[in-house]
């Protein structure tokens, strides 16, 4: 597939963080990439524990490494599955565009408009002190939003992520700001994200 059959990439001016955008790459016909990604994950639904409270997680999740890989956030504890052929090819498009190297992918599944993420900084111990995650998304375009950790007064941060779209996180960006997707109230489609990461040994 030619890697340059995609949209330019865009550096962000976000302050306090390191951030790029390719509105679209080429990674296949996207339609079904994203039916094959949710008819052949083992999705899960976890419970997380938030300022003393549980509650199951508003989407299903799979966790995937090259290796045997625990990954560990919010009381949740995933042990990698085998990287799935597609995966690996997804992968070494993300790589080649973001000149960053990936073991291990984390997919979202959102059902509906009822599914959604919180507010959280991928900032866990085994990404180390600067992670790049990069994170692409097939199906239905939902709001991705940066909301700053220290300062209130810095205005959020909206990026629509449509199917086909690839963000790059890197840098000082996870210790400066959360990130999220909203819930939404109008009719929504299904969308899977990938986001691709490296665990430190």
């Amino acid at each position: 597939m030619d890697l340059f059959q995609t949209s330019e990439k865009e550096c962000l001016a976000v302050h306090g963080a390191d951030i790029a955008l390719w509105r679209h790459v080429d990674f296949g016909n996207e339609t079904e990439l994203l039916n094959q990604l949710i008819a052949d994950t083992p999705w899960k639904s976890e419970q997380i524990t938030v300022w003393g409270k549980t509650y199951t997680q508003p989407r299903l999740i799979a966790w995937y490494g090259d290796n045997s890989q625990t990954y560990s956030y919010s009381s949740i504890s995933l042990n990698a599955l085998p990287m799935t052929p597609l995966l690996l090819r997804l992968r070494d498009q993300v790589e080649a565009l973001c000149e960053s190297t990936f073991d291990s992918v984390l997919l979202n599944y959102y059902r509906n408009q009822h599914d959604g993420m919180g507010f959280h900084a991928d900032d866990e111990p085994e990404l180390g002190p600067r992670p790049a995650i990069a994170s692409v998304s097939f199906g239905a375009t939902r709001q991705f939003v940066l909301k700053h950790k220290n300062h209130r007064e810095v205005k959020n941060v909206k990026l629509p992520l449509s199917s086909g779209s690839l963000l790059l996180m890197k840098g000082e960006t996870q210790n400066n700001w959360k990130h999220g997707v909203p819930k939404v109230s109008k009719l929504c489609g299904p969308r899977v994200n990938l986001t691709f990461r490296k665990i430190l040994s």
